[in-house]
């Protein structure tokens, strides 16, 4: 049986529990045939010093909906994901509200990932843009 829409959503966040996405608050709220969203509040736990949205948060975020999305569209029960490359340009500073991480592949091998990640404000406006490359390898059972 396949899962909704909603339960795939539900159970990408329950796998958050007790990680650096539960703690920067990143939740997975919309996917598609080949992409998924996330968005993180911006607040002061993801402040730099002068009160805007750290880089480094930001980073986080696209290497989580990243990650994320590798891991829902290939095949996981006897493969696991990991970060290969990261790499973000911040284009615009943000203070409040919520960012949006839209992730799509720029090419999904069996063994090596590329995507693109948007990261997006409330408006809509480009904040950064990030890219990803990940790695499936088989679990050792």
């Amino acid at each position: 049986m396949q899962l909704s829409k909603e339960e795939m959503l539900a159970k990408a966040n329950l796998l958050s529990k007790n990680t650096l996405m539960e703690t920067l608050d990143i939740e997975m709220v919309d996917y598609g045939d080949d992409f998924l969203v996330a968005r993180m509040p911006v607040n002061s736990r993801v402040y730099q010093p002068d009160g805007v949205l750290h880089g480094g948060a930001t980073a986080a975020l696209i290497e989580s909906v990243g990650s994320f999305a590798s891991h829902i569209f290939l095949d996981i029960e006897n493969k696991f994901v990991r970060g290969l490359e990261i790499t973000a340009n911040h284009l615009k500073s943000v203070k409040s509200g919520y960012v949006y991480a839209k992730a799509t592949f720029l090419h999904k091998g069996r063994t090596t990932q590329l995507l693109d990640v948007r990261v997006t404000d409330d408006d809509d406006n480009l904040i950064s843009i990030g890219r990803l490359s990940t790695i499936t390898l088989p679990k050792n059972k």
